[in-house]
């Protein structure tokens, strides 16, 4: 800052702009970098700013994912900048930016570079009243509005919510600034958690005997064959949770960096033998800075002890703050703060898990000692790099959304392994990610991206040939890239003997068993992750989906409520839980109204959960909700089953031959065609793209081209070679054959698989009766005697 400006800023009231780019953390950096400049550019252009630079009135400061503007001019200034913003980013829709004005003192201070700066209440005040916020949202202290409410033409735009709680427990003032054509006139999320926190306060009284009796029903259901419930009395006394820790930083970046830390002490931990450590997906939903009950926390992963911390990263300088709490009564068992030069954070996060295993009375073995003293990296950048990717890895789910994260993440990754080719966990890491691509999602099944996954599988094994993680790496390669069960099992074997309580090992064997056939064995061995995974949301929505294949759809419905309980606002779970009711009992109202209740939060929520809008406005024949759903998606597929991925191209075909449209349902089925068989040529031998191939061309009237790439893909995935994706190709088959005009072929498959386990939704008695797939069966008899017999038992009515 030039010495003249700092003179005049010294002691005095400003008027503050603080701005933010939401969802900047999990964009690539050349990503980052460019929608940094995308707003510059954009704030730069407002009249405001413009007025206030030429006036030496204004000073910028960036802040990483978005920037602060401090106005020394008038008190509207930075309200008026908002608005000039927010109308200029109607024309970049990928910016999503929230905003927050504060007027309060500020002062020039030194910052640990040697550089002048800008420090005080009314640039913290600012960031507090923005974080308030979600995309969209400027919002304004009390203060401003108190200010602005002076002037007749801000009335209009004002509009009062209350307090909001943030970091620290800090209540702040705000007021939501917004028109038709500026601003986000939405409650943001925090607020509506604590208007629902309230209505449940006021009604609890009322409410709580049949709470009570709801979860008992559920618990009896969902936990029927888990044993009984967790409580702290009968937790392992040698069982602990790491939660997150708290990022002190000055900068925002470094929330990664402290996700790695706590991550590598919960890692080192979970080395050890004689603990029990329940893993980062189940912690990573208690937020740092937010109030925590420890005992209910406990409660609900089922551990005797927590450990909190802190993380604060300046310059070369680090300090690490770490405590050990007996979550059943809150003793402090044991703290410890590091202040240590930044080379040296790997040894703290040893020192820590070295300490908490002694205050447990946990014996580490020679290799358990070595294993977490040994870093993980010796370049902190990669370790950075790491962390911020595998945060990434860990949202991944089995939606079609997620496809731009699992890249994100290989990109980092592959940065990390270039900057420090010895990185052993980043290539695990890597593997993975690969991996997911070509069989988890099936969006990349080529021979290139299997090819990736198998090098980062062997640099891994080059590294450290006998570790537990090897090995576990190798289960997943076999399992996910060769469809070798008996060797990812026997992969799997030799982990366990290291890593006895992980339950990524469970989760992985799970899968193998319902690939192999064994859905109930399956079954019971994701019952076993969760376990030690609690509250992990990914597998909690494949438990659900195992007890719909084995048609047991009360307890997958009481298993949704489970991940409901983690992530209530969840719109894909909350539209999973609705379908259940459509393929169980062919009832759309469940749904219908999951549906309605996200699209009232706004038109954006409903993105995630478009496909379940989709397929219900199909079973509904509501052709305008179908469109408007396929407008939702965006260009994301509007089925996603599995390997089986139908394009947003071929749910317009489909919609217009619902509706008699023949011409458009051609041009959107060639337009799919089109796609598709770029698809199958980048990979010819992977059956589910082959069978969505043939689906098409029978949509296309191209029958024995149909046919015979319907029969191809059965021939290229077997039943006894993968059940998942094997079953599903044979149901796809019969509805190839019946596009095809082949109704007694069709038949026959159906008559076939109905007999058979089932894996999918197309066979599910709402599907047969209700969506548009089977509709050239309707009326025949055969066809209608199938569906009868599928329906629900009166009792389930």
């Amino acid at each position: 800052m030039p010495a003249e400006v700092k003179e005049q800023v010294r002691l005095e009231v400003a008027h503050v702009l603080f701005i933010d780019i939401v969802g900047y953390s999990k964009l690539s950096i050349n990503e980052q970098r460019a929608v940094v400049d995308e707003l510059t550019t954009i704030v730069r252009g407002s009249d405001q700013y413009q007025k206030a630079e030429a006036a030496g009135r204004l000073i910028k400061i960036p802040t990483g994912d978005g920037m602060a503007l401090v106005f020394y001019t008038s008190q509207e200034a930075p309200a008026q900048c908002a608005i000039e913003i927010s109308g200029a980013l109607k024309a970049h829709p990928r910016l999503q930016v929230r905003m927050g004005v504060h007027s309060g003192p500020v002062s020039g201070v030194i910052d640990v570079n040697g550089h002048a700066n800008l420090a005080g209440a009314g640039l913290n005040m600012a960031q507090r009243v923005m974080n308030c916020g979600d995309a969209g949202h400027i919002l304004v202290s009390k203060h401003v509005a108190e200010d602005l409410e002076e002037y007749e033409h801000w009335r209009p735009l004002l509009h009062d919510l209350g307090t909001c709680e943030v970091k620290h427990g800090v209540r702040v003032s705000v007021t939501n600034l917004y028109s038709d054509e500026v601003g986000n006139p939405n409650l943001p999320g925090k607020l509506q958690a604590v208007k629902k926190h309230r209505a449940h306060v006021r009604w609890a009284a009322v409410a709580i005997g049949l709470l009570v009796v709801a979860a008992l029903a559920t618990a009896v259901l969902f936990f029927l064959r888990k044993g009984p419930a967790r409580s702290l009395a009968t937790a392992v006394e040698k069982s602990i949770a790491v939660l997150p820790f708290e990022n002190l930083s000055e900068e925002k970046a470094n929330a990664f960096f402290t996700e790695g830390v706590q991550d590598q002490i919960l890692t080192n931990l979970a080395q050890i033998a004689e603990l029990k450590v329940i893993s980062r997906t189940s912690v990573m939903q208690y937020k740092s800075g937010a109030p925590r009950n420890l005992r209910e926390i406990g409660q609900q992963l089922g551990v005797a002890h927590v450990v909190e911390g802190s993380v604060q990263r300046a310059a070369n300088k680090v300090r690490v703050s770490a405590q050990l709490i007996d979550a059943r009564n809150d003793a402090h068992l044991w703290a410890q703060t590091y202040d240590r030069d930044l080379a040296d954070v790997f040894a703290i996060q040893s020192e820590i898990a070295k300490a908490i295993a002694e205050q447990l009375q946990a014996k580490l073995s020679p290799n358990e000692k070595k294993a977490i003293e040994q870093p993980p990296t010796t370049d902190l950048a990669a370790f950075d790099l790491y962390s911020r990717a595998k945060s990434l890895l860990l949202t991944a789910n089995f939606s079609a959304t997620d496809d731009s994260d699992l890249r994100k993440a290989i990109e980092l990754l592959d940065e990390a392994v270039k900057r420090d080719p010895s990185f052993f966990d980043a290539y695990c890491q890597l593997a993975y990610a690969h991996e997911f691509l070509y069989a988890v999602s099936g969006r990349d099944h080529t021979p290139a991206r299997l090819a990736l996954a198998e090098a980062a599988v062997q640099a891994a094994t080059r590294l450290r040939p006998d570790a537990a993680e090897t090995h576990l790496a190798r289960a997943q390669y076999l399992y996910n890239g060769l469809r070798d069960y008996a060797g990812a099992l026997a992969e799997l074997e030799i982990a366990r003997r290291a890593l006895p309580n992980d339950p990524r090992l469970f989760e992985l064997t799970g899968y193998i068993l319902q690939r192999g056939g064994q859905q109930e064995e399956g079954l019971q061995s994701l019952q076993r992750a969760v376990d030690l995974d609690p509250r992990n949301f990914n597998i909690l929505q494949q438990i659900a989906l195992s007890y719909q294949s084995l048609g047991r759809y009360a307890e997958s419905i009481a298993a949704l409520d489970g991940a409901l309980a983690i992530v209530p606002e969840n719109a894909e779970t909350r539209t999973d839980r609705g379908a259940v009711y459509l393929f169980w009992k062919a009832d759309t109202r469940p749904l219908h109204q999951a549906i309605d209740s996200i699209l009232a939060q706004g038109p954006s929520t409903i993105a995630p959960a478009a496909v379940a809008w989709f397929f219900c406005a199909l079973a509904e024949r509501d052709a305008a909700a179908a469109e408007r759903a396929l407008v939702a998606l965006g260009d994301n597929p509007c089925l996603f089953e599995r390997g089986i991925s139908l394009s947003h191209s071929f749910g317009e075909g489909l919609l217009a031959r619902m509706n008699k449209d023949e011409a458009r349902a051609r041009t959107a089925f060639e337009a799919a065609r089109t796609q598709q068989e770029k698809i199958v040529q980048a990979q010819p031998d992977y059956g589910p793209a082959l069978c969505v191939l043939g689906l098409i061309d029978a949509a296309l009237g191209r029958k024995e081209l149909a046919l015979e790439e319907g029969r191809r893909a059965i021939a290229l995935t077997p039943v006894e070679k993968d059940f998942v994706n094997g079953s599903l190709v044979l149901q796809y088959f019969a509805i190839t054959a019946a596009w095809a005009g082949e109704k007694e072929l069709a038949l026959q498959q159906l008559e076939a698989r109905v007999r058979a386990p089932v894996e999918g939704i197309m066979l599910s008695y709402g599907a047969l009766k209700l969506l548009p797939f089977w509709d050239p069966l309707r009326g025949d008899p055969r066809f209608e005697k199938i569906v009868a017999s599928l329906a629900p038992n009166t009792a389930d009515k």
